[in-house]
């Protein structure tokens, strides 16, 4: 296949970058490198470079892909932000949707696979939570990537598109090559690992006293090799709509610094911060459905080997991805 990747220079476009072409496919990506890295993107692939706020730089980026398919990524996806500038938000995810979307019409492409995420389901009614769970957001971003799942299911009546929505449940790890590298990092288990490197001084941790098993927010976690297999799952399959991804399983904040002081041996200092706003006290899947209809199976479900892919990766990279070696990723 020939397969369009937005946001390629992200962390999980880079590491879905590395296995579409390990398997044979051709890659075109496409990022604006705002807050992806060159060094991210798999130098096998065609880099295009362009941002999804511009129509015509999309339709071009397209139209010289010759795709079959389109796997989309790119999107601004930090909660807390998102409480602050939703505007950002709305005109980068959903904007800049519609302009893919309108690109793909005029192009001939109709199959889309979207990373969309549990954040639009909001403070759940029930545990673990499934595709039929209403989808209430409780922040800006969730809200976002809701409306465009709404949009790709109006295309699929109106216009043909066959587009799934795969609902991801907090993607960590890292492969030998490409990992998590944000700016700025708002996710747990890099900021662990971080700790843990002495790159920050302790880990904070937002809240204690939710209706918890240990007060900390709840969490599934899962592997990105796991992800990115269910989204070349969904290539292959002629099953459109929703399906979550995660373990089913869920572990604490303190959990997670608990096994990564396992794995790292190093000790990780901790600071409790109030609450921040829109984060939902427990986030469990059940993926059920992509077991079911999918044949997804995921491979690295525990959380020590989580957490030990990113540490490896971590390790090699202690600064990210600055100073690393310019790929043609840039070009």
């Amino acid at each position: 296949m020939r397969v369009f990747v937005t946001g390629c220079a992200g962390y999980i476009g880079s590491v879905m970058t590395e296995l579409l072409l390990d398997r044979g496919h051709t890659v075109i990506g496409f990022d604006n490198l705002e807050r992806g890295h060159a060094e991210a993107v798999d130098p096998r692939a065609v880099f295009l470079r362009g941002d999804l706020r511009d129509f015509e730089a999309v339709r071009s980026a397209l139209r010289e892909a010759r795709a079959d398919a389109v796997l989309h990524f790119a999107a601004y996806a930090l909660v807390p932000e998102s409480m602050t500038q939703p505007e950002l938000y709305f005109r980068n995810n959903v904007i800049g949707g519609i302009h893919l979307a309108e690109a793909m019409l005029q192009t001939g492409v109709r199959r889309i696979v979207f990373s969309s995420t549990c954040a639009t389901y909001g403070q759940p009614e029930r545990v673990p939570i499934a595709e039929d769970t209403p989808q209430r957001p409780s922040n800006p971003y969730g809200e976002s990537k809701l409306a465009f799942e709404k949009i790709l299911g109006w295309y699929q009546r109106l216009r043909g598109f066959q587009a799934v929505f795969l609902r991801y449940f907090n993607a960590c790890g890292a492969t030998a090559k490409y990992g998590e590298d944000h700016d700025p990092e708002t996710h747990l288990i890099p900021i662990v690992l971080q700790t843990a490197l002495g790159k920050r001084p302790a880990v904070q941790i937002y809240g204690t006293d939710y209706d918890t098993p240990d007060g900390t927010c709840l969490r599934d976690y899962v592997h990105i090799v796991d992800l990115c297999q269910a989204h070349l799952l969904a290539l292959d399959s002629a099953e459109t709509g929703a399906f979550n991804l995660g373990n089913g399983n869920g572990y604490s904040v303190k959990q997670v610094i608990e096994v990564a002081r396992e794995v790292t041996g190093r000790p990780i200092p901790t600071v409790v911060a109030p609450r921040r706003p829109g984060d939902p006290a427990c986030l469990i899947a059940s993926a059920e459905r992509a077991v079911r209809r999918l044949g997804w199976k995921p491979q690295y479900a525990d959380l020590r080997t989580i957490i030990r892919s990113a540490w490896e990766w971590h390790r090699a990279h202690p600064d990210g991805y600055a100073g690393a070696a310019p790929g043609r990723g840039g070009g």
